[in-house]
C-alpha cells in the first residue's frame, strides 16, 4: 500500500510531544491511525537526541503475553531508561483487558510521554474522562480527504475525474488496494466489523437487525433533519417495533464508533441550539454506497457530507443554521472566525441558484458567506457571496 504523509495529524502529535497529557488517537476503524502513529515514531527517531521509545502493538504475536494488564505494566516499567526522555506508544490498546489500570499507574509516575490508539468503540471522547485519571488530549483521525486522495493516486492532471471517483469511493485508504467495485466489499466489511465486532460486543446488543436498520436509515438520510422521534415513527411504519429510547441509544452508539457525526441545529436569531433536531453525516460517504447500494447516488447530499467532513478536518465547529424559515447548510466556527456555507449539486439553473443565495443574503452580519457547488469553474463573487467549486475548495484552491 502506498504511503502518504498526513502532515495535519502528524503535526498535532509533534506539537503535543513531551506535554504531560495522555495522547489518544481516535477515529473509525482502518482510517490510518496505526500508520500515523508509526510516522510519529519515525519522526522521534529522526531527532538528534537520545530518546527511549517503547512501542507496543498488541496485535502482534510478540506481545501476546502483554494482553494481561499486570504483564503490560511490568513490561513498560522494565523498559524505562533513567536520565533521557521516555516515550510509550501502545497500538490496539483495547486488546488488553483493563488496560486503563496499567496506563493510569504509569501516568501517575510521570516517567513516560504516553500515546495510545484503539481500533474499536472503546476509546471514545465520552469514555476518556472515566477511563483515565490524568488529563487526555484527543487527536481525531478522519478518512482521507480529497487532497490526500489526490496525493495517494497522483491525480493532478485528471483533477475533475479524480474528484468524481472520490465521491463514489471515498477516503478509506485500505480500499484503494482493490479494483473499483471491490472497494465496496472492503468498505462493507469495515462497516460490519464496526457494527458487530465493536458495537454489538461492547454494548451487548441483542437485536442486531434494529441497529442495522437505524444505521441504514441514517445513511439514506444524511443531510436531512432527524430526531429519535421521526426515526422511530418511520421504522415503526414498516415491520419494526422499536422504541424512541432504543433509537436514541443506538444513535449514540453509532456516533461513539465514529461512524456518524452530529451537526446540531442553531437558531441564528434566538442564539440557541434547537433540541432533538439534528443532521447526521457519515464518517465517509462510501459507506452509504457500500451498504445501501448505488441505485440512488444523490450527489447533493453526498457533497454536503464531504463539505461537513472537510470542515471538521480543518478544525471548525460545525452546526446547521436556522434563520426564520430559511436554513443555512453550515455555520462553521473556529475561535473568532465564522463562515456561512451553502452546498449545492448544480447551480446552473437560476431558481436553484436563488434558492442557495437567498438564505445567505438574509443574514445581517458581515461574516463571510460561501456557496460551494460543483461548478467546475474558478471562484467568483455574487452580491458579496463567494461561489466556489467543490473539488477545488476541497483542495484549498481559491
Amino acid at each position: 500500500m502506498r504511503h502518504i504523509d498526513r502532515s495535519y495529524y502528524l503535526n498535532q502529535l509533534i506539537h503535543l510531544y513531551q506535554t504531560p497529557d495522555i495522547k489518544v488517537v481516535t477515529g473509525i476503524r482502518r482510517s490510518g491511525k496505526s500508520v500515523l502513529i508509526q510516522d510519529f515514531v519515525n519522526y522521534l527517531k529522526s531527532l538528534e537526541e537520545n530518546i527511549n521509545i517503547v512501542m507496543i502493538n498488541l496485535q502482534e504475536l510478540e506481545y501476546d503475553r502483554l494482553l494481561e494488564y499486570h504483564s503490560l505494566h511490568t513490561y513498560i516499567m522494565e523498559h524505562y531508561v533513567e536520565g533521557i526522555p521516555n516515550v510509550l506508544v501502545v497500538d490496539e490498546i483495547q486488546l488488553c483487558e483493563r488496560f486503563e489500570l496499567a496506563i493510569n499507574s504509569i501516568y501517575t509516575k510521570h516517567i513516560y510521554d504516553i500515546y495510545i490508539t484503539d481500533s474499536n468503540a472503546f476509546l471514545l471522547s465520552s469514555d476518556l474522562a472515566t477511563l483515565f485519571t490524568g488529563r487526555t488530549m484527543e487527536v481525531k483521525v478522519y478518512p482521507f480527504s480529497f487532497a490526500e486522495y489526490m496525493d495517494y493516486f497522483g491525480e493532478r492532471e485528471e483533477f475533475d475525474r479524480a474528484f468524481d471517483e472520490y465521491v463514489r469511493f471515498g477516503g478509506m485508504p485500505g480500499s484503494y488496494e482493490y479494483e473499483a467495485e471491490q472497494r465496496y466489499d472492503y468498505i462493507g466489511d469495515v462497516f460490519r466489523t464496526v457494527l458487530i465486532r465493536d458495537l454489538v460486543a461492547k454494548y451487548k446488543i441483542r437485536n442486531q437487525a434494529e441497529l442495522l436498520n437505524i444505521a441504514s436509515f441514517m445513511m439514506d438520510n444524511i443531510g436531512n433533519i432527524l430526531s429519535p422521534n421521526n426515526i422511530c415513527s418511520t421504522l415503526n411504519a414498516g415491520s419494526s417495533a422499536i422504541t424512541r429510547k432504543t433509537v436514541s441509544k443506538y444513535i449514540a452508539y453509532l456516533r461513539n464508533a465514529f461512524l456518524f457525526y452530529e451537526a446540531k441545529r442553531y437558531d441564528l436569531k434566538g442564539k440557541k441550539y434547537l433540541e432533538n433536531s439534528s443532521k447526521f453525516y457519515l464518517c465517509d460517504p462510501s459507506f452509504r454506497y457500500a451498504v445501501n447500494g448505488t441505485r440512488n447516488m444523490d450527489f447533493r447530499r453526498v457533497y454536503e457530507n464531504i463539505v461537513y467532513l472537510e470542515l471538521l478536518r480543518r478544525g471548525y465547529e460545525v452546526y446547521v443554521g436556522k434563520l426564520y424559515r430559511k436554513e443555512i447548510d453550515f455555520v462553521a466556527k473556529k475561535r473568532d472566525e465564522l463562515i456561512y456555507i451553502q452546498v449545492s449539486d448544480n447551480i446552473l439553473e437560476q431558481k436553484t441558484f436563488e434558492r442557495e443565495y437567498a438564505p445567505l443574503l438574509a443574514i445581517g452580519d458581515a461574516y463571510p458567506k460561501v456557496i460551494i457547488a460543483r461548478t467546475r469553474h474558478e471562484t467568483y463573487q455574487y452580491e458579496g457571496i463567494r461561489v466556489m467549486d467543490l473539488a477545488r475548495w476541497c483542495c484549498h484552491k481559491d
